[in-house]
């Protein structure tokens, strides 16, 4: 990216304990945000005297606004999890590889996410469903500790209506109600990977959660070049 750009913070929702979406829109903007970015790629984003910090965009690039998710854990994220609409950030740079999906035409996909990284996945989700034809079934798995974490609840619904395969898990119930699956991410994958031709995995999620899934992928007889990360 060749110079910083200010956004503005057009639009601030709730998606899970400790977890926000927020629209952001350059200033002196047009009908589109106009930042050029691969979905999977990382905005890099300077809050107030913070460092800078690293958030996927959440949204496709073809949507008017940017997108992103924000947890509230330490540094940036904190100031910014507290801002409001029309407060102002400043986006640096945009980082990572992303998901270059041409050579993934007619493959199946399967997204792997885990917590806020479904942010990823989900600018490559809302990219592909608008051009469905081009790729073969869509199969997102995702994970979270409890049913309140999960975000983008309210999308959900609208995803499976467009025909893309959406299993969930959780791997601390507790008290809460829940008669899905229990268990991590990974552990999904026995349950969808037989029904797939030449599938290809995106996944997202820790360092540790990657790992794991990959090894789990790759003992299932997934060739390394088909198991994609955005970073």
């Amino acid at each position: 990216m060749d110079d910083p750009k200010t956004l503005t913070i057009t639009r601030v929702r709730d998606q899970a304990r400790d977890i926000r979406s927020f629209d952001l829109m350059p200033e002196k903007a047009g009908d589109s945000h106009g930042v050029t970015f691969i979905p999977g790629q990382v905005g890099v984003l300077q809050v107030g005297d913070q460092p800078p910090a690293y958030f996927a965009f959440a949204g496709a690039p073809e949507d008017r606004e940017l997108e992103i998710l924000v947890k509230r854990t330490i540094g940036a994220s904190v100031a910014l999890f507290d801002m409001k609409e029309g407060d102002r950030i400043e986006l640096i740079d945009v980082a990572g590889h992303g998901f270059d999906l041409e050579p993934l035409r007619q493959r199946d996909l399967v997204f792997v996410a885990m917590g806020t990284g479904v942010a990823p996945l989900r600018s490559v989700l809302r990219h592909v469903l608008q051009r469905k034809e081009d790729f073969g079934k869509l199969v997102v798995l995702y994970g979270a500790r409890t049913p309140d974490d999960f975000c983008y609840r309210d999308e959900t619904e609208g995803w499976e209506e467009a025909g893309v395969e959406l299993r969930q898990v959780v791997s601390r119930p507790g008290e809460h109600e829940w008669s899905g699956p229990t268990g991590y991410v990974q552990s999904l994958l026995d349950h969808v990977l037989h029904d797939l031709k030449s599938p290809v995995a995106l996944v997202c999620g820790s360092r540790e959660m990657i790992a794991q899934t990959r090894d789990r992928l790759q003992q299932m007889g997934f060739p390394a070049e088909a198991i994609l990360t955005n970073y």
